[in-house]
């Protein structure tokens, strides 16, 4: 890390806290205006710290943005986000999504995932506990409510690891957030990593190349994301990555907190 960005990240963190305590100072009212995460009438989250800030001068900003993370498995997109968790932990704040697939080597079950069953995973379902869900190769996945409210109540930037379900579930609420897919260099590199994994069949493992096509087809349709990274080189794709959160770090450091 440069001396530049250290302290910009130093800086950031000293706004956040400042920003807390003038709204509590100045009596500013907190509000959750995101009707997905409030459409549940017993949801807590309508008290959570909210998306939106509004001020006593009238005036109305989202404050912070959450940020997406899309890529097809085998993009590298979990290697890059960590990377920027372990860089930035203060200012990032990582949604930990349920699945009902089987945990891979190293992965903790409330750290990279909550693993569940599928039964517990449909009974969430029906009680409208996430914000979006998806199947991917036979394995359910969610984002529930409660964590984005968890990372939301921490004063943090929320990061949703999601896939293009998720992404077009996303943008159907209010959330509005900046989007960013990683990508692979091509299909046979991606079949390459996949390979290398060795946790993979030869059923699943064309499911997720099938997949990952229709992912990348939507990843590189124009719209669809604020910014496309190739991940040929992980430290690369990296910078690239934290070149574009810091810009819009640096954007609400600038606001005015007075």
């Amino acid at each position: 890390m440069t001396a530049a960005t250290a302290q910009s990240a130093g800086s950031l963190a000293q706004c956040l806290t400042v920003f807390a305590r003038r709204l509590s100072s100045t009596g500013s009212s907190v509000s959750l205006t995101t009707s997905t995460l409030s459409s549940s009438p017993s949801s807590s989250l309508s008290t959570s710290p909210a998306l939106v800030r509004r001020f006593s001068t009238g005036a109305t900003m989202q404050y912070p943005y959450p940020l997406v993370l899309c890529g097809p498995s085998g993009s590298g997109k979990s290697t890059v986000l960590k990377k920027l968790l372990a860089e930035y932990e203060d200012c990032f704040g990582f949604s930990v999504s349920h699945t009902t697939r089987n945990p891979r080597p190293g992965e903790l079950d409330g750290k990279d995932y909550h693993f569940v069953s599928r039964d517990v995973m449909t009974d969430l379902i029906d009680k409208e506990a996430f914000i979006e869900h998806a199947t991917f190769s036979g394995n359910m996945y969610g984002t529930s409510k409660q964590a984005v409210q968890t990372v939301l109540q921490s004063g943090k930037i929320c990061i949703l690891d999601i896939d293009v379900q998720g992404v077009k579930s996303v943008k159907k609420t209010d959330l509005k957030p900046k989007y960013v897919f990683i990508k692979p260099p091509s299909l046979q590199v991606l079949e390459e990593r996949l390979r290398g994994r060795g946790t993979e069949t030869e059923e699943s493992l064309n499911k997720r190349l099938s997949a990952a096509a229709q992912e990348l087809e939507y990843g590189e349709t124009e719209g669809n994301f604020d910014i496309i990274i190739v991940n040929d080189d992980v430290e690369a794709a990296y910078q690239n990555l934290k070149q574009f959160v810091i810009h819009d770090l640096e954007k609400i450091k600038n606001v005015p907190l007075s």
